[in-house]
């Protein structure tokens, strides 16, 4: 679920915590990534800082097994080695992960809960944005759950089903309660109601790549 690709201009990742370590050991870093610092670092020269730069000037062999996008907060798994990477990878890509989030969306969520089935696609006239795609867009779906309503917001949990680039943010948006702070899919006014994009991946779980253990990590939630 990358997010865009930010610009010398406006890339001013946060250094306060510098790294948030959750959990690590021979295998695996578990960290809590603030909203605003890239996963990866960018092609651009200027785009350097990211959680796996950071990682690795303490782990030197640190790898990512999944992204978050730049302006979504909460857990992301790295591995320390070849055969934690694969493993983990392998759990992501076969759908053995479970996953999280919490977000504030526009509007009064009048259902409890729900499951939107909508598949996805580039908008390639619009990128990196994506869009609802029933003819070319690939099965994606996110179930979802009301937290508490908050006036005109609503806080939601959302369990992603399948892993496709901004799911999260283009089924919100495409059920009519867009992520409060979107800067890409929220109208100015859901945009300006928020300092921050209204995501956090609040909870991962995963087997451990040695012990076959059944891992299960959360982060709080900063909104």
């Amino acid at each position: 679920m990358s997010g865009p690709m930010p610009t010398l201009l406006d890339y001013f990742p946060p250094l306060e915590p510098y790294l948030n370590l959750i959990y690590g050991d021979d295998d695996l870093l578990v960290f809590d990534k603030p909203s605003g610092l890239l996963s990866v670092p960018g092609k651009d020269p200027s785009l350097w800082d990211s959680i796996r730069h950071r990682a690795r000037q303490k782990w030197a062999t640190a790898e990512m097994v999944h992204r978050l996008d730049k302006d979504t907060s909460g857990i992301i798994l790295m591995a320390l080695n070849k055969r934690a990477h694969g493993k983990l990878g392998a759990q992501f890509e076969n759908r053995l992960t479970q996953k999280s989030y919490v977000a504030r969306v526009w509007g009064n969520v009048e259902a409890d809960e729900g499951l939107v089935d909508l598949p996805l696609a580039s908008d390639w006239d619009n990128k990196p944005r994506q869009k609802v795609d029933p003819e070319t867009g690939r099965a994606s779906q996110t179930r979802w759950t009301v937290m508490e309503r908050e006036g005109n917001a609503t806080r939601l949990r959302l369990i992603p089903l399948t892993g496709r680039t901004h799911q999260l943010r283009v089924h919100m948006k495409a059920i009519g309660h867009v992520i409060l702070g979107d800067a890409f899919y929220a109208d100015p006014e859901a945009f300006a109601a928020a300092d921050r994009l209204q995501l956090h991946a609040a909870e991962l779980s995963f087997t451990h790549p040695t012990t076959g253990e059944l891992r299960h990590f959360t982060a709080p939630v900063p909104f």
